[in-house]
């Protein structure tokens, strides 16, 4: 038996040595039949120690009461044929381990070496020579088959038996109990006993009996023959059945103290130590569910903590109490069946929230914008405001502000209407009772009584102007701040980016790890990783998508709910007013986005001061519909006009853009004032021309203060001084800078009215360009009609004057002069108040200045035709002949004189001179034309000394006016000179 024993088990085959071992003989190649294997390795029997000798069977006394792998069974062709598979593979790694299997790339080892075909060089170098002497062996050597030849025909002769058997009886269902099976084995023709049949059917059974046992006979042959050719065997293994005996009555011994052994080791080595594993388990176990139940009831409280925020108008709390509670609902709480409606419960607190918001914001814009409009711009309840801008910018209502601007439009409404309610309550002349709309009460006012119900809107209209700006940037400051988070956040994003290879490393341990078989937070709480476990938190805490709270992890029990709810993180801001708030991350909102919003609310402000300029327009209209603007006085629609600028100039100081309505209803009625203003002065100096005698006029001290009042190039109406005891005489002239002036009472009112149309400019600055026009058109006016007047002869059907005198035409040209004076400085003034694109108007006082310069040419002309005609007059009579001085020069030197007298006194001494020559000019050439016709010549004759002696009266005369005896008159050239 032992030796049996020692042999091999396992018939081995001589495939494996057909290249270098000779081939046996038949009787040799067939071993006989050895023992079978037995069932377990020999152990031993407790003497020995050597551990290797012990079995790597599982423990029955340790997992004899519990699941272990080897209680997995897998049906083998199961596991090859995947079902998920669309068609059948033939290899067995894809049937196993899926399609990708083939596709994937097998790494190379780096621990085993590249076989090559050099490695075999020295095997083939070997077994060459034996291959060569086996194949000789094997020709020369004819193998002895009879054995087989025998065992062959044996086979081949049991073959043929069996084939005779029918194949149903070797189906391997086969069964009598089949009706179809029973009646094809045993025909039901066979035991038919009807009619005359009986013996023939009779026969047919005995046939089937015997052809039945012929088929039992062949098997049991077959059968017997099998037997005897495994015989040896079959008695081999009933004589090893008492050495299998004893071998398993050793190994129950050797298996019965082995249990004994490891229960013992069990006992005193393993048992407490996983008793402590098991016990710490559950304690983690125990705090995780502890956690997890107070995270519940947290979650639980949420509704009544919502509600209690929102009592205290805390809407940003409370959103972000339902926010933080429908994460955690979503990762830490999900599948909770007591929470599966609070979800949908907190969506529908989520939209009644925002409609709360929406009237809480609509209710604080009502009552900020209707507060009483004193001088107070605080802003109302900024810590409400802000949370409520927080709240509905949380909420993506980005529309809110068309609320604060709806209640803008009502409020500049109200204003007007409370405003206009007041004044009139104080007026005691008008009857509310009798008089029951507004606007007809408000036309009822007069000027002062409406201009002070207008300083008064307007000042209302600043202080609600002020306070919609003060809320306002209230307002763009919170989306600034929330625009300053995003970008905060996303530097901070992009640091941590370029900060993540920094812990690869890390990564690559906690992945050994994981791969170990240990818990993370296990290895994290062994303190090896300490900035590590930090970072993975904080990850753990802003990843959108990870669980704060690790349900594998066994080591940490302080996770409470604050640290795993709060996903966002929060920062800190200060509003401009100083309140604080608190920003989180979940603002998910673009910077396009806001940067839209905070425009939007930057024209609201626009909007602001457009509603109150147009209000303030429609008050303007309401009251001038019976022309009551119209007929202002100019002081009046200068403070009007005053008034309104300031508004304009104050709203946009306050706003930062400029608000077209109301400064175009100011110009269209500057229009209008521009119109009557002008029309009125021109109507006034017509009937002033119409009326004026042409004589000089005394010059009141108001009107010399006027003009002083320009001598320093600013153009001014001085004021009004209280009435001296001593009252001041009017002068004869008017002085200009050193210059006397004798002028008409109308030129002195011209004055005056075009220094009232340069005040009104520096008053209405809107008004420049149309005032330019009108006085230039005035200034055209004057010299037009005066010179129809007096040049025109004009005079004598307007005002009846007999004739135009030479004292006329000089005073005209005196008083033309004037005006010329003042052009300049009216352009200077003019010029400082146009833009530079308006300069091209001021050529209006450079053709007025042309025309005023050619109409005292015109008059000087007339002065020295007038002479003219008198000297063509009187010298034509002339004759040389005595008494000396003869008539006709007494004639023309008196009316010399006359001529000087008359306008010596208007006229400056250079203007005199400059005319008398001129004059003298015509003389001579008159008297020439005389002399040339009496052909008196320049002969020291009687006649020559005659005209000599007349011309020396006449040169005397001239010379003794004043002013006129330095004069040149050159008398030499009345003779024809000699040829």
């Amino acid at each position: 038996m032992a030796s049996s024993h020692s042999s091999s088990p396992v018939p081995q085959s001589n495939s494996s040595d057909a290249f270098f071992k000779k081939e046996m003989d038949a009787t040799k190649r067939f071993r006989p039949v050895q023992s079978l294997p037995d069932v377990c390795p020999k152990e031993p029997t407790g003497n020995g120690s050597d551990p290797n000798n012990l079995c790597d069977s599982p423990s029955l006394v340790a997992d004899q009461h519990r699941w272990t792998i080897y209680h997995s069974k897998v049906n083998l062709p199961a596991a090859l044929n995947d079902p998920r598979l669309a068609k059948r593979e033939s290899d067995f790694f894809t049937k196993t381990w899926g399609v990708d299997f083939v596709d994937t790339e097998v790494t190379p080892s780096f621990c085993l070496p590249q076989i090559t075909k050099e490695h075999f060089a020295l095997y083939q170098q070997e077994i060459t020579p034996r291959e060569k002497v086996h194949e000789r062996c094997k020709n020369i050597y004819t193998p002895k088959d009879t054995f087989d030849r025998t065992l062959l025909y044996t086979h081949d002769k049991s073959r043929t038996d069996l084939e005779q058997v029918p194949k149903i009886f070797m189906k391997p269902d086969f069964a009598l109990e089949d009706s179809l099976t029973f009646n094809a084995v045993l025909p039901w023709s066979h035991f038919s006993t009807a009619g005359g049949k009986g013996n023939r059917d009779a026969a047919s059974s005995k046939l089937l009996q015997e052809k039945l046992s012929h088929y039992l006979d062949i098997v049991e042959v077959n059968i017997a023959h099998q037997i005897s050719l495994r015989s040896e065997a079959f008695f081999h293994a009933m004589t090893s059945q008492h050495e299998l005996q004893d071998y398993l009555r050793k190994t129950s011994q050797a298996v019965k103290l082995l249990r004994e052994k490891i229960s013992k080791i069990d006992k005193v080595m393993c048992e407490g130590s996983l008793r402590v594993l098991r016990l710490s388990l559950t304690r983690n176990n125990c705090i995780k569910a502890y956690n997890k139940l107070k995270l519940m009831a947290t979650v639980h409280q949420t509704q009544p903590t919502v509600q209690l925020l929102l009592s205290t108008s805390e809407f940003v709390g409370a959103l972000d109490l339902i926010a933080t509670t429908q994460e955690v609902l979503q990762q830490e709480l999900q599948g909770i069946h007591s929470f599966r409606h609070l979800g949908s419960q907190l969506c529908e607190l989520e939209k009644l929230i925002d409609k709360m918001m929406i009237a809480e914001f609509s209710t604080y814009a009502r009552n900020d914008l209707n507060r009483p409009l004193e001088d107070d711009c605080q802003i109302l309840e900024e810590e409400r405001l802000v949370s409520l801008v927080f709240g509905l910018l949380k909420q993506r209502k980005l529309n809110f502000y068309e609320i604060y601007g709806d209640e803008m439009i009502i409020t500049a409404k109200n204003i007007i209407k409370q405003c206009v309610v007041n004044t009139v309550s104080q007026i005691e002349e008008i009857d509310t009772e009798v008089v029951v709309k507004l606007a007809d009460q408000m036309r009822m006012m007069n000027f002062p009584q409406w201009f002070d119900l207008l300083k008064n809107i307007f000042s209302k209209f600043t202080i609600f102007l002020k306070r919609i700006k003060a809320t306002l940037n209230t307002i763009r400051s919170v989306v600034f701040l929330v625009l300053d988070k995003n970008q905060k956040t996303r530097d901070l994003e992009d640091t941590l980016q370029k900060n993540s290879a920094k812990y690869s490393t890390v990564d690559t341990e906690v992945a050994y790890l994981t791969h170990e078989g240990m818990f993370i937070s296990d290895a994290f709480s062994e303190g090896d990783f300490p900035p590590v476990a930090a970072d993975t938190t904080s990850q753990r805490n802003t990843s959108p998508n990870s669980e704060p709270c690790s349900s594998d992890s066994v080591s940490e029990p302080e996770c409470t709910t604050d640290s795993s709810s709060s996903k966002e993180q929060t920062s800190s801001s200060v509003t401009p007013g100083g309140v604080e708030m608190m920003i989180g991350d979940d603002m998910k909102l673009t910077d396009l986005e806001l940067v839209r919003l905070a425009n939007n609310i930057q024209e609201l402000l626009y909007s602001a001061s457009d509603i109150c300029h147009d209000r303030s327009v429609k008050f303007l209209m309401a009251r001038a519909k019976d022309g009551f603007l119209e007929k202002l006085n100019s002081n009046e629609f200068v403070a009007l006009s005053r008034l309104m600028e300031g508004f304009i100039l104050d709203t946009e100081q306050i706003c930062g853009r400029k608000s077209m309505s109301l400064r175009g209803a100011l110009q269209s009625q500057a229009n209008r004032f521009v119109n009557r203003f002008h029309e009125e002065r021109k109507t006034k100096l017509s009937l002033l021309l119409d009326n004026e005698r042409w004589k000089q006029a005394e010059v009141p001290a108001e009107f010399q203060d006027l003009v002083d009042s320009v001598s320093d190039g600013r153009i001014s109406l001085p004021e009004k001084k209280p009435a001296a005891t001593e009252e001041r005489k009017p002068t004869e002239f008017l002085i200009v800078e050193g210059q006397k002036y004798a002028t008409v009472g109308t030129v002195l009112l011209l004055i005056r009215i075009i220094l009232e149309y340069c005040q009104c400019v520096d008053n209405i600055p809107s008004i420049t360009t149309d005032m330019l026009t009108r006085l230039s058109d005035l200034l055209k006016y004057f010299n037009s009609r005066s010179c129809q007047l007096v040049l025109g002869a004009g005079a004598l059907q307007v005002v009846g004057l007999k004739t135009i005198t030479t004292k006329n035409l000089a005073l005209s040209s005196r008083c033309l002069q004037l005006i010329v004076h003042y052009i300049p400085i009216i352009r200077a003034h003019f010029e400082a108040r146009l833009q530079p694109k308006q300069f091209s108007m001021l050529r209006h006082f450079d053709h007025i200045t042309k025309d005023y310069h050619d109409h005292i040419a015109e008059i000087s002309a007339k002065l020295v035709a007038i002479m003219d005609s008198l000297f063509d007059k009187l010298l034509s009579k002339y004759e040389v002949k005595a008494p000396v001085p003869s008539a006709c020069f007494r004639n023309i030197c008196k009316q010399m004189a006359k001529m000087h007298e008359a306008i010596y006194d208007l006229l400056p001494e250079e203007q005199t001179q400059m005319l008398f020559l001129r004059i003298n000019a015509s003389y001579k050439l008159h008297l020439k034309t005389q002399l040339a016709h009496l052909n008196v010549v320049n002969d020291g004759g009687p006649l020559n000394g005659l005209v000599t002696s007349d011309v020396a009266f006449y040169t005397g005369n001239l010379q003794a006016l004043k002013g006129l005896n330095n004069l040149d008159l050159n008398m030499a050239e009345i003779w024809e000179q000699k040829r």
